[in-house]
């Protein structure tokens, strides 16, 4: 880090436009959820996805930001050394390798957008089932004792990395973490009352899916962290497994039930966007596409699994991103080749580095499953988790806010 540095404007340029990217997910992700919610919780759905980017910033810069990023190799937390962004200049360099540097606020904020999506991602699997009081509590001390370790552990310099892990752009720190805790979510609030509500809007989910495989391009391509080679190739990776996945989704479920399905074809693009996130950079083009197919295929049939045993995620959150995020992370193990992102996996003759992702990705879950379940416990005492039966019934958006997304008349 150096103070009053000559900026490269074209990776500075790079990296806010990476950061505006990943910013736009968030609503992306509330369009998305919001569209396969039922008529009477949109609002409530999309006000947990975005609540969240008013509470992380402010978590961020006063104290999360410090406890990612701050304090010595090879633990599982930061310190308070930089809370409220202490002795961190706007004309402090992040990145003078190569004297392409860009200010560490870039950093900051780029960082700060996957800690606001991170949390929301959680919330399609409890969709009318979760009181607002209790997920904002949830949305806190998920973020203290789940994100932001893990946050530090891989991308930190911390334990995991140390150890050897790698994780490109959040297949453990995002997709893994929250998809488990989704599922413990699921488990802890139990089945909605009207399991058979249809999505209230299927153009809106697929506004949602174009702004998210939109965004996923800063959210991948950015988390090179430069503009070089592999930036691109990270794009290309994320925009290939996408396409993939979603048509290997929408073939499986044609065959299945007879008819082509729209709503297949967008949660298939967005499954194989989570499995890519941990591979872009460090894999080449060929791979991409066998994670792509490997996500349409595995993912759907989580789904299938999730639906026999009865678990009520409502939104798949678990069968999409969480088993997205394990599986990408595995594959990565498998992938990975050395001449490409310089470091070989197992088919380049490296077991080692594939029995490494496998245990920090089992870890992972396992942490954030437990972890959400207990904490879900501990809250109900603060203040009750599930809603009533008559909230439940009405729908949050009028029940708990107040408001309709609609008119009476328009749906």
């Amino acid at each position: 880090m150096i103070f009053n540095a000559i900026f490269d404007s074209g990776t500075t340029a790079f990296m806010i436009l990476s950061t505006s990217l990943v910013m736009l997910m968030t609503p992306g992700l509330a369009f998305f959820y919001g569209g396969l919610a039922g008529k009477r919780n949109i609002l409530g759905i999309m006000m947990q996805t975005f609540v969240s980017l008013g509470i992380t910033t402010i978590m961020w810069i006063t104290f999360g930001y410090s406890l990612c990023f701050s304090g010595g190799e090879g633990g599982i937390i930061g310190n308070f050394d930089l809370a409220f962004l202490n002795n961190v200049g706007f004309d402090q360099a992040f990145d003078i390798e190569g004297g392409k540097n860009y200010p560490t606020f870039i950093f900051v904020a780029y960082q700060m957008m996957f800690a606001i999506i991170t949390p929301a991602l959680i919330t399609g699997a409890f969709v009318n089932r979760i009181t607002f009081k209790s997920y904002l509590i949830f949305l806190v001390a998920w973020q203290v004792f789940v994100y932001y370790p893990f946050v530090h552990m891989i991308w930190g310099c911390g334990l995991l990395a140390q150890w050897g892990v790698l994780d490109f752009a959040g297949g453990i720190v995002v997709h893994a973490t929250a998809g488990f805790a989704a599922l413990a979510s699921v488990i802890y609030v139990g089945k909605r009352r009207d399991t058979a509500s249809p999505p209230n809007s299927i153009p809106l989910v697929a506004i949602g899916t174009g702004l998210l495989w939109f965004g996923w391009y800063g959210f991948n391509a950015g988390s090179e962290l430069a503009v070089d080679e592999i930036t691109t190739l990270a794009f290309l990776n994320t925009d290939v497994a996408a396409s993939f996945a979603a048509i290997t989704w929408l073939i499986v479920e044609w065959v299945r039930e007879g008819k082509p399905k729209f709503v297949g074809l967008l949660t298939g693009a967005v499954a194989g966007l989570a499995t890519i996130t941990p591979a872009a950079g460090f894999v080449p083009l060929w791979a991409a596409m066998v994670i792509g197919i490997a996500a349409g295929l595995v993912c759907y049939l989580a789904v299938q699994l999730k639906n026999r045993l009865g678990w009520d995620d409502a939104l798949d959150v678990w069968g999409v991103h969480g088993m997205g995020g394990v599986l990408g992370t595995i594959l990565l193990g498998v992938f990975a080749v050395q001449a490409v992102g310089g470091q070989a996996g197992l088919i380049d003759g490296d077991a080692t580095f594939f029995g490494k992702q496998v245990v920090a990705v089992v870890i992972a879950a396992i942490y954030a499953f437990v972890f959400t379940y207990l904490m879900l416990f501990v809250i109900n005492f603060i203040t009750k988790v599930k809603v009533s039966e008559q909230d439940e019934d009405l729908g949050l958006d009028e029940s708990l806010h107040g408001e309709k997304a609609y008119d009476d008349g328009a749906l």
